[in-house]
């Protein structure tokens, strides 16, 4: 079941006009999701009671080396989009390469696009597009003291 829930990106469009179809609201969330950990778990759970259904953008092992460094990730992504898709509250998980998910945005054409409070609705990639198609920008509040950059480091302090 939770392979069935890795579409490609064009599965992910075609899935998301059916829902859209429906009167389902999509809302569309992305990032590198390393080490899963109770602040991943929390914010994909309050980005998906915005909407009925989530569509989760998800960056390649080649993305998140490139931002993160050569070390990362930790996870490969067929794993971490596994354990992505595994979530409940996760109806879709589509992987992306490019530097921002701009271009899944614009195909996916999310009526809500969330991300964490650490970002400013004027920085959110994708805000622009989603607001003048008329949808909704949000950021849901982040569990404090958990992330993967913290956890990769008390995990190297224990050695």
């Amino acid at each position: 079941m939770t392979e069935s829930k890795i579409l490609t990106r064009a599965q992910a469009v075609e899935q998301a006009n059916a829902w859209r179809a429906a009167g389902e609201a999509i809302v569309f969330t992305n990032g590198c999701f390393d080490i899963v950990h109770l602040g991943h778990i929390d914010y994909l759970e309050k980005a998906r009671n915005l909407g009925q259904r989530m569509i989760l953008g998800l960056n390649t092992d080649a993305s998140v080396s490139r931002i993160k460094g050569p070390l990362r990730p930790v996870v490969n992504e067929y794993a971490r989009a596994r354990l992505m898709a595994a979530l409940a509250f996760v109806d879709a998980v589509t992987l992306f390469d490019e530097p921002t998910p701009l271009d899944l945005i614009e195909a996916v054409r999310p009526d809500i696009l969330v991300k964490g409070d650490d970002y400013s609705i004027s920085s959110i990639v994708g805000a622009d597009f989603v607001l003048s198609n008329g949808g909704r920008v949000e950021t849901v509040a982040l569990v404090p003291g958990y992330s993967t950059t913290s956890l990769i480091a008390r995990i190297k302090e224990s050695f």
